[in-house]
């Protein structure tokens, strides 16, 4: 009676897809993501984000609503909150499907080696620290990983660091080491 016994919870693995591109994440931070975004995501995040209020204007302008004085300005704001909410979304969506092999990701793969291998240089830890409990963050894991298939349904984010992420980190260590020794070798 004196002794509790400790539940093991089981360790519920990422799903790997089987993708053109190499995964480099299956449960991006949000942070991430949005940093690792390119020219492009935020031009087509912007584009999508005018054409809300544009398709409004041309509307007005072809089939005059005369809703009178005042009557259009609210249009004109509704939809440019849903036009700056489906460009986040669109911006959001294409930097994510990279980090996921969806799409060409070469240059994210070199940015996440860096990154990664800096901190290993540093001795801090890959994914950042967490305040939650290990059972916590694989709750906070499951219930983000590859939610960004489905973010045109639900918007979700990862907002937490955890150490599930799908990949096997061990390349970020050999690579650390291979620099290190190359390095050293130079000093020498």
């Amino acid at each position: 009676m004196g002794e509790v016994q400790q539940r093991q919870r089981p360790y519920v693995p990422a799903r790997t897809l089987d993708t053109e591109f190499p995964l480099i994440d299956s449960d991006p931070h949000i942070r991430r993501v949005l940093r690792y975004a390119r020219r492009e995501d935020y031009a087509v995040g912007a584009a999508t984000a005018a054409a809300g209020p544009g398709l409004m204007l041309v509307w007005e302008r072809f089939a005059p609503s005369y809703v009178g004085k005042g009557g259009f300005a609210p249009i004109m704001r509704l939809a440019g909150v849903i036009g700056l909410t489906a460009g986040f979304l669109q911006f959001y969506n294409r930097s994510i499907f990279r980090f996921y092999g969806f799409s060409e990701n070469q240059r994210e793969r070199e940015m996440d080696m860096r990154e990664m291998v800096d901190k290993v240089k540093r001795n801090e830890p890959l994914y950042g620290t967490s305040s939650l409990s290990p059972y916590m963050q694989g709750v906070a894991s499951r219930n983000s990983r590859y939610a960004g298939v489905w973010l045109h349904i639900i918007p979700w984010f990862n907002f937490v660091n955890h150490e599930q992420h799908g990949v096997d980190t061990a390349k970020y260590y050999q690579q650390a080491e291979r620099e290190l020794e190359a390095e050293r070798t130079n000093t020498q």
